[in-house]
């Protein structure tokens, strides 16, 4: 099994590092490993293959052997979601992670029910899912922001990819041209109002398009929405 843990602090090649409590905890106590065991740090800045070199009930140390990925340089996607109820907000997390999201930023809006997220549990929540899915960086995880702000503070040179329950519109390779970072907005469960979806169409950078005919959970349509830009951005 290959063990891959996030380490936010940076790696020199050959260099040592003290684990933290909780990688300790899982080094020791639930993975049982011993001093040699092979294991893998990342970061933003790549993946390195490392050794446990000491190894007690309370404190372990590895050693840094060499880098084995580089990091990816694919334009950046960031998802913006209105609040749902806990178990749905926690899919959300895991599988924006597993699809490669840089930047998840909870939004409420007129029909959002839940205003507050967790950021702790979501913290851990897409570190976890991090490691698993052999990426490199967890998403960063913004504080919550109402729609009206978020859309008055969208970046002028980034795309705002709305998936909107009445479009008709596909997704094109040319959407997704000439722009270094995308964001796809997905609404509440019981849609934005008309106003909040006039507000967002008329913002310049905004993209209407569809991604199903049926009406779709918002864990169901993240998945499905992100998925979809993944497979055009790779094409252009």
């Amino acid at each position: 099994m290959n063990i891959r843990l996030y380490h936010p602090n940076s790696i020199l090649e050959n260099s040592t590092s003290l684990l933290s409590k909780e990688h300790t905890h899982y080094v020791v106590n639930v993975m049982r490993l011993k001093r040699g065991s092979k294991l893998n740090f990342f970061n933003k800045n790549g993946e390195w293959k490392s050794e446990v070199i000491f190894l007690d009930k309370d404190r372990v140390e590895v050693k840094f052997l060499e880098k084995i990925k580089e990091a990816n340089s694919l334009p950046k996607i960031r998802l913006a979601i209105c609040l749902v109820k806990k178990n749905a907000m926690d899919t959300i997390l895991q599988k924006a992670t597993e699809l490669g999201v840089s930047k998840i930023i909870p939004i409420v809006s007129e029909r959002t029910e839940v205003k507050e997220l967790n950021h702790d549990r979501a913290k851990k929540i897409v570190i976890e899912a991090t490691e698993q899915s052999n990426q490199l960086m967890p998403p960063e995880i913004t504080d919550v922001i109402k729609l009206k702000d978020f859309l008055k503070t969208f970046e002028e040179n980034s795309k705002l990819l709305f998936a909107d329950v009445n479009s008709k519109d596909q997704l094109k390779i040319e959407d997704l041209k000439n722009s270094k970072s995308f964001c796809v907005l997905i609404g509440p469960e019981g849609d934005f109002s008309p106003a909040e979806r006039e507000s967002i169409l008329q913002n310049s950078a905004a993209k209407p398009f569809t991604i199903s005919k049926n009406i779709l959970r918002s864990d169901t349509a993240v998945i499905s929405a992100i998925s979809l830009v993944n497979f055009i951005n790779n094409f252009h």
